[in-house]
């Protein structure tokens, strides 16, 4: 069952970027539309930017867009996580990961059946994404996925005492159950999953100032300033 604004905003959120990272190196293409980020061959024009900040608005309430300052932050956030993107996928390439054909599949399955039939489809058109695109961005935010579960994830260990205290935060009893339908190995593992999935956030910030050490995102400050409207 599709929970409104919520499941609109998750698929939102993995086709953000498909029109940008497009990676292209040819120069008349940058010429024909001046870049504003630019990392090694990739790039993120002007209007890959412009565009991707029109889909990436309908994640925020309609008021909040009406505030100037709101619309800076907006914009900006947008830019580094644009940055971000180029980052990680840079990385990808450096350790040679890659996503198979059948994790693609995979994860479109997952994500369609999450929605009545032809919702998914209209959402798409309402947002002008062509499907090729759509799954183009799939893969792009598997692979960084693959990338982070490998540079973060695999380092992370999960203790006894970080389970115990999780159980104690929550106020989740360790008795045994009395639903015998309840399933305690399949919460064990949402509550590990859960754990990790924390201290993979909170390692982040750190790991990603380090990659920003090694890979030079380069800002053209001319555009960036009209767009935010210097």
């Amino acid at each position: 069952m599709i929970k409104g604004p919520h499941k609109i905003s998750m698929l939102i959120s993995v086709f953000l970027f498909v029109y940008a990272l497009s990676g292209c190196a040819d120069p008349d293409a940058v010429k024909s539309d001046e870049h504003i980020i630019r990392l090694g061959d990739s790039f993120v024009t002007v209007a890959d930017y412009n565009r991707a900040f029109e889909i990436a608005k309908a994640a925020y309430p309609h008021n909040k867009m009406q505030d100037p300052t709101a619309v800076r932050n907006a914009k900006l956030r947008l830019l580094n996580q644009m940055s971000e993107e180029m980052i990680i996928l840079e990385r990808a390439k450096e350790l040679g990961i890659s996503i198979a054909d059948r994790e693609i599949e995979k994860a479109v399955s997952d994500i369609k059946k999450d929605y009545p039939e032809d919702v998914f489809e209209q959402i798409l058109l309402e947002y002008a994404v062509p499907y090729d695109n759509w799954e183009k961005r799939v893969k792009i935010r598997l692979l960084m996925e693959k990338v982070i579960a490998k540079e973060l994830g695999e380092q992370i260990t999960i203790t006894p005492d970080d389970i115990s205290k999780y159980y104690e935060e929550n106020e989740i009893s360790t008795e045994p159950a009395s639903d015998p339908k309840e399933d305690s190995q399949e919460t064990n593992k949402n509550i590990v999953n859960h754990i990790r999935r924390k201290k993979v956030e909170a390692a982040y910030i750190s790991w990603m100032k380090n990659l920003q050490k090694t890979y030079t995102v380069e800002i053209n400050n001319d555009p960036w300033e009209k767009i935010m409207g210097n």
